[in-house]
């Protein structure tokens, strides 16, 4: 985070640099104004006579006013853009980071996204039932009830094809996508196609409150033996 700080810094000191550099292609240095501005007016006094065209010499009020403009022009997004990224740098972890899939446990939700406690998941389903809750970044993960609880795996409901919700059929003991006909086995192993991939896992658990959660499946698929294709 030191790292990133410093680097945030330097970035904002070299921007500034470059800012005043720029401004100071603008307007002529100080020092050679005093020395040139008796050659300019002699210039354009011996020329005037001639009538010949001396050619538009800005004002320095004016020659200011664009400098002003060009610098607040490339100034200010070139800030925000240096602002954000100091802040995801520096300023945000410092705040936690919040459940949604990114390592912890989040609790599940039933149909109106409210938390599911074990007993009344227990109390109103039968051993080897299958049914959707919304689980790891709002997805659909399929609970499987055991006599007493829950497995320690939810299967995700996304066809691995293209991306329908597989239905459980209990009469055929399979996941069966209706879209395309890919089917699943009970644990969600690919059985067949036109799906290439096994249905995605996530890790059960019942947190402190009594509620369901799911967390992030990173290890060995237990179904093929493969990295997970998911992670």
């Amino acid at each position: 985070m030191v790292r990133d700080s410093r680097a945030a810094a330097l970035a904002v000191l070299a921007l500034l640099a470059g800012v005043w550099a720029a401004s100071q292609a603008f307007v002529a240095p100080s020092a050679r104004i005093g020395t040139a501005a008796g050659r300019v007016q002699s210039a354009v006094a011996l020329n005037s006579g001639s009538g010949e065209y001396t050619g538009f010499v800005p004002d320095m009020q004016r020659r200011v006013l664009m400098n002003l403009i060009v610098v607040a022009v490339c100034a200010v997004p070139a800030l925000v853009v240096l602002g954000g990224y100091a802040f995801y740098c520096t300023v945000a972890d410092f705040f936690p980071k919040l459940g949604g899939g990114g390592g912890g446990a989040s609790p599940v939700g039933d149909i109106n996204g409210a938390a599911v406690p074990l007993k009344k998941w227990v109390a109103g389903h039968k051993d080897n039932d299958r049914e959707l809750v919304q689980g790891l970044k709002g997805d659909a993960y399929y609970l499987i009830s055991t006599p007493d609880g829950i497995k320690d795996f939810a299967i995700n409901a996304t066809c691995t094809h293209l991306g329908c919700v597989v239905p459980w059929v209990r009469s055929a003991n399979k996941f069966c996508c209706p879209c395309h006909g890919s089917q699943y086995d009970e644990n969600g192993k690919v059985v067949r196609g036109p799906a290439p991939l096994s249905l995605a896992l996530a890790h059960t658990s019942v947190l402190e409150s009594g509620d369901i959660a799911v967390a992030p499946w990173p290890e060995q698929d237990f179904r093929t033996g493969l990295d997970p294709w998911w992670s």
